[in-house]
């Protein structure tokens, strides 16, 4: 499996039902991440990542090739985390731009897919490859 061909399974799916547990694990196992809203402050991510950050009006998150870059200090000051941070690659969250909830901006080499909610386009998610980060 490829981001394309995530991005297409995930593509027009109704919002809070995004994927399948198989599509997930699939994607897992092929070292892809998608990227897409929940609420008006969630930042969700699905197969090889699975988690989410709070994201209320936009926000960002930073990417290795190891997956998602996780605060494992005390407090938000961190030097560590700050210095690794400035290596990663960011997935910047961009709410309520073009008629959709959500919508994302990376360099991170991606696809695009469509969240729907009540027929209307609610989101447009990205689909990546861990690998595709850059160093």
């Amino acid at each position: 499996m490829d981001a394309n061909e995530a991005a297409t399974k995930l593509d027009g799916s109704e919002y809070r039902e995004e994927g399948s547990r198989e599509l997930f694990a699939a994607m897992k196992e092929a070292g892809l991440v998608a990227v897409f809203g929940a609420s008006d402050d969630l930042m969700e991510f699905r197969g090889a990542e699975n988690d989410e950050i709070g994201a209320y009006n936009g926000g960002r998150a930073y990417f290795t090739r190891k997956g998602l870059l996780r605060n494992e200090c005390e407090d938000d000051d961190c030097p560590y985390h700050a210095k690794a941070r400035k290596a990663a690659a960011v997935v910047n969250a961009v709410w309520d731009e073009g008629g959709l909830s959500w919508s994302y901006r990376t360099e991170i080499p991606h696809e695009t897919f469509t969240v729907y909610e009540d027929g209307e386009p609610y989101c447009r998610g990205i689909v990546f490859a861990l690998s595709d980060v850059p160093d």
